[in-house]
């Protein structure tokens, strides 16, 4: 990647490596790294190239002739096919560029290299909640658990009845939160549906981060408290601590049912009661050093743009490429958002079998976007292509740099406790919530979100670092944004880069406040997937 700093460029002449990033040799396109007018000649040895239009920072240019119907390549891969006759200097974007059917050589496990792991004498430390079953968190919350819609309200009057004030004789609880959403009935008992958000609602119930939990439902739902327990108890505890088998999921959490309890007023009371007596055992664990080999992050990009590929995303693979090497284990999801470049993940994978998993679930998209009549590539939204990105195909192999250079261990279906460590990939919807909803209940302890039109996006219970791909939205954002990778346009290297963050990280990790945690942000985050089942 060309280091040289931005700069605003007016009409004129201009070197071409000054003024553009060509991110492979193979490229027909550079990407504009600040507006560029039409009429500015980009001089360059192998033939100048004058601006037909005007294109705006981090969009792309021809810098040779595209006929119509041929391969348009960024990072040296197929990002779409030119819809009309392109020249040198024009703009490339919606309206001369879609995606179109290619050949995809899924290769498996081509690329999967060994990695030597770090001695465990040498290993990085944080300071981290050790539970009684091996698993370490991040922070240590108290969680309401709403089984349906309907106790939605109560269990948030429960927890909002724990102000800062009345938490104060706990300095190690971290909050009492409300994990509510808008489902749990007019669903077919065991379908996916049901089973999927139980699946969730384990996950949050089990989490590392979270001390103790109550469940809190009606008592007429599909989703039955009784059943939920059923499901607890033999639900595997996510990855096993020190490569250990998984320890069995404890019973016996408290549960209130607001039809039983007399209502809403007396469900509240008899939560606030439960909640008092469970703070003190929530409270008695402190933190200790922790191997960052206990560390599992959720890798998510929201609010994409052009230099999210660039930046932001490789930076983040960098961080968990060091993160997989020192034992710990990193989480890619949003299934949509690979499309187009999951021939690269399958040639990473540990077996043919894992390989194969990842392109059922690229399969069964492609199905259920056709049985309800819309694309994958509908999937770059309008704020996306205002930053530059044109096709899903493009944002995908921006996407994927998330994911480092690690193998591909394994392919868990949503929500699905990670078992696996090292690199793993999470089916899920391309939305940011819904998408780190999954993460989490996976069993991520932290989020490291990459975001280039200026997300102000947090999660609860696990804290979410926020990486600006440019210094612009940086600076008018910075109340939400906690690190800068734009630095890397201005000239400062990737892995230097890559060590702050990994430092900031594992700060984060140890208690200090990320940007939305300051800001109180992540408890209307929560969001599990709806399937689309409602009887």
């Amino acid at each position: 990647m060309n280091s040289t700093p931005l700069f605003f460029a007016a009409a004129g002449s201009l070197p071409l490596s000054a003024a553009t990033i060509q991110l492979h040799p193979s490229d027909n396109l550079v990407v504009a790294k600040t507006n560029l007018q039409a009429g500015t000649r980009l001089i360059d040895d192998q033939g100048d190239v004058v601006v037909k239009q005007t294109i705006p920072s981090g969009h792309k240019l021809a810098v040779a002739p595209i006929a119509k119907g041929e391969v348009v390549r960024r990072y040296g891969q197929i990002i779409g096919f030119a819809t009309r006759s392109i020249g040198p200097g024009d703009h490339v974007h919606s309206h001369n560029l879609s995606v179109g059917d290619f050949a995809r050589d899924y290769a498996f496990g081509v690329d999967a290299k060994p990695i030597e792991l770090v001695p465990e004498k040498d290993r990085r430390t944080f300071k981290g909640y050790r539970r009684a079953n091996g698993r370490v968190g991040t922070r240590n919350y108290l969680a309401l658990i709403s089984t349906v819609n309907c106790s939605a309200h109560v269990t948030r009057q429960i927890a909002q009845h724990f102000t800062p004030d009345r938490l104060a004789p706990y300095p190690n609880v971290d909050g009492v939160i409300p994990l509510t959403h808008a489902y749990g009935c007019s669903a077919q008992v065991g379908g996916a549906e049901h089973r999927q958000l139980q699946r969730v609602l384990a996950g949050m119930a089990l989490h590392p981060n979270v001390g103790a939990y109550v469940l809190i439902g009606l008592g007429c739902e599909v989703n039955q408290i009784s059943d939920l327990i059923e499901y607890l108890d033999p639900h595997p505890n996510h990855l096993p601590p020190s490569g250990g088998p998984p320890s069995a999921a404890g019973v016996g959490a408290p549960t209130l049912t607001i039809q039983d309890l007399g209502g809403t007023r007396k469900t509240i009371q008899a939560g606030i009661k439960a909640v008092e007596e469970l703070l003190p055992q929530v409270n008695a664990i402190q933190r200790t050093p922790q191997p960052i080999s206990e560390l599992m992050i959720g890798m998510e990009c929201g609010g994409s743009d052009s230099w999210s590929g660039v930046t932001a995303n490789p930076l983040v693979g960098l961080v968990g490429d060091e993160i997989v090497k020192q034992g710990g284990s990193i989480v890619v999801s949003e299934t949509t958002e690979i499309y187009g470049a999951e021939h690269l993940l399958t040639r990473r994978a540990i077996s043919a079998a894992v390989g194969r998993k990842l392109i059922d679930q690229v399969k069964w998209w492609e199905n259920y976007t056709r049985q309800i009549g819309t694309e994958i590539d509908n999937n770059p939204s309008p704020g996306n292509k205002a930053g530059g990105l044109t096709t899903i195909y493009e944002k995908a192999l921006g996407a994927i740099a998330k994911g480092g250079s690690t193998p591909l261990t394994g392919v868990y279906a949503y929500a699905e406790p990670i078992t696996t460590r090292g690199f793993a990939f999470m089916d899920s919807p391309g939305n940011d919530w819904t998408s780190v909803t999954g993460e989490v209940a996976s069993g991520c302890n932290l989020v490291l979100f990459t975001t280039g039109r200026g997300s102000v996006f947090g999660f609860k219970p696990a804290p979410s670092i926020k990486i600006a791909t440019n210094t612009p939205m940086f600076e008018r954002l910075i109340e939400d944004m906690d690190f800068n990778a734009g630095r890397a346009l201005d000239g400062e290297q990737l892995h230097a880069l890559a060590q702050e963050l990994l430092k900031l990280t594992i700060a984060v990790a140890s208690g200090e406040p990320s940007k939305s945690e300051a800001l109180g942000i992540g408890e209307a985050e929560f969001a599990p997937w709806h399937l689309g089942e409602t009887l």
